[in-house]
């Protein structure tokens, strides 16, 4: 049985989204990420290709337990920016995302609210241009074996369709494993029954 804790949701691909207020314009570009370095890339490209913008804001939330984000008003008065942008991936219940809204000033203060609500639009727009997706989440397993039993463990890999995403054939065997968090138990339990094998838990994805 499938629960919300075994899915979350996610954006497929690079979207983009646009807000304008007296004549101040806010691009918004979303994009899949699935760690801080690789969020990080993504702001610092924006920065370069959109160089002559006032203002790079963003927000990201990372993980499948969606513990880790991070909001930046760059520039902006405190929690105008960032925060809205976050608001909009948590209204959405999103991870693994980024956004950011890149600002070129039209020569009009918009004031606290403005901004608040421009951040806000402009993360809602390329939100709704994004193609959001559903992806399990897997438990990360390290196995450790002779080399006389990997037909045993290959053949239980193959019935459960699991993704090796490591592996090291010698007299010691290892291999690395992606299962879905609902299927842990009864993988495990087939597992255990090889003599020998060693089993580590090394994180969720």
């Amino acid at each position: 049985m499938i629960t919300q804790s075994d899915i979350y949701l996610t954006i497929s691909q690079p979207a983009t989204g646009i807000f304008k207020d007296k004549g101040s314009k806010f691009l918004a570009f979303a994009y899949p990420v699935k760690n801080e370095k690789e969020a990080n890339a993504k702001i610092d490209k924006l920065r370069k290709e959109y160089f002559d913008a006032r203002h790079h804001c963003y927000a990201y939330r990372l993980g499948a337990d969606k513990l880790a984000f991070r909001a930046n008003d760059d520039g902006e008065p405190s929690g105008t920016a960032g925060k809205p942008i976050l608001g909009q991936i948590i209204s959405k219940d999103l991870t693994d995302v980024l956004i950011v809204v890149v600002r070129y000033f039209g020569g009009t203060l918009l004031g606290t609210g403005g901004l608040i609500n421009a951040y806000r639009m402009a993360s809602a727009d390329v939100l709704s241009n994004a193609s959001i997706i559903q992806k399990y989440v897997y438990a990360l397993y390290g196995l450790e074996f002779n080399y006389q039993q990997i037909n045993l463990v290959m053949k239980i890999a193959k019935k459960f369709d699991l993704e090796v995403f490591d592996q090291q054939f010698e007299t010691i065997c290892h291999m690395k494993l992606k299962i879905k968090k609902n299927s842990v138990d009864v993988i495990l339990s087939k597992l255990t029954l090889i003599d020998n094998l060693k089993i580590n838990s090394i994180g969720i994805e």
